[in-house]
């Protein structure tokens, strides 16, 4: 699709020199659809199957809500919202392995946060991760999985108004793409949770790495078992 519109794009344009996109920018648009649309999402899930193996409880809740959902059928799009459980782990997830550790702006003007200016041209980092478990929004558990800390939504679930949870980012550059993300996330897992039951492996040793994304560094040994 991409370079179906593109290629209509130059066309219309008559091959002019700044029509489209060139083929190396086509190329990097590609590498974002996959770091965006599979990379973070794959990464969510994996986090949340692990959370979900050191906290058996919570995984045997969540079967049980995709069970009274979908029984054996396989999950249908228009019941997704009903999985307020599942909804909730995944919002955990993020929160405490975010799938990107840090945002990155740059300021294109001068800009005042609060009682600083900041000049043109300078990189401001948000630390997601750091955020997410600060201890002054989130509480003595901040850095404890409890799913529970978002029964009331997203707005209520850290203790002060301000924007403390934003693992899609915030404001007019927030992701496109949160929404499909968990929807996806959601109906896999659910998937998952109605075939499988799973523990972690003997092997597995418990290593988040930051890098684009937050990985196990030395993988994610998980035994499955049917049901």
């Amino acid at each position: 699709m991409l370079i179906e519109s593109n290629y209509k794009e130059i066309e219309e344009d008559h091959g002019r020199k700044k029509s489209g996109m060139s083929f190396e920018e086509v190329i990097e648009e590609c590498k974002l659809f996959y770091l965006a649309g599979q990379e973070t999402t794959a990464s969510l899930l994996i986090w949340a199957m692990v959370l979900l193996c050191m906290h058996p409880s919570w995984q045997t809740l969540a079967r049980e809500e995709v069970f009274q959902v979908f029984g054996n059928h396989k999950p249908e799009f228009d019941d997704l919202n009903h999985l307020k459980l599942v909804s909730k782990i995944l919002h955990e997830t993020l929160r405490l392995y975010s799938s990107i550790p840090v945002l990155t702006r740059a300021t294109y003007k001068e800009t005042k946060l609060g009682e600083i200016s900041i000049p043109p041209g300078i990189l401001v980092s948000l630390p997601i991760l750091m955020v997410h478990q600060d201890h002054e929004y989130w509480g003595d558990d901040a850095e404890e999985f409890n799913p529970d800390r978002f029964s009331h939504g997203l707005s209520k679930a850290s203790s002060n108004n301000e924007v403390s949870f934003f693992p899609f980012s915030w404001g007019p550059r927030i992701c496109i793409g949160q929404n499909f993300a968990l929807m996806e996330a959601k109906l896999t897992l659910a998937m998952i949770l109605q075939n499988f039951t799973f523990e972690l492996s003997a092997d597995y040793v418990h290593a988040p790495t930051v890098g684009i994304t937050i990985q196990p560094q030395y993988g994610a040994h998980l035994i499955l078992h049917n049901i």
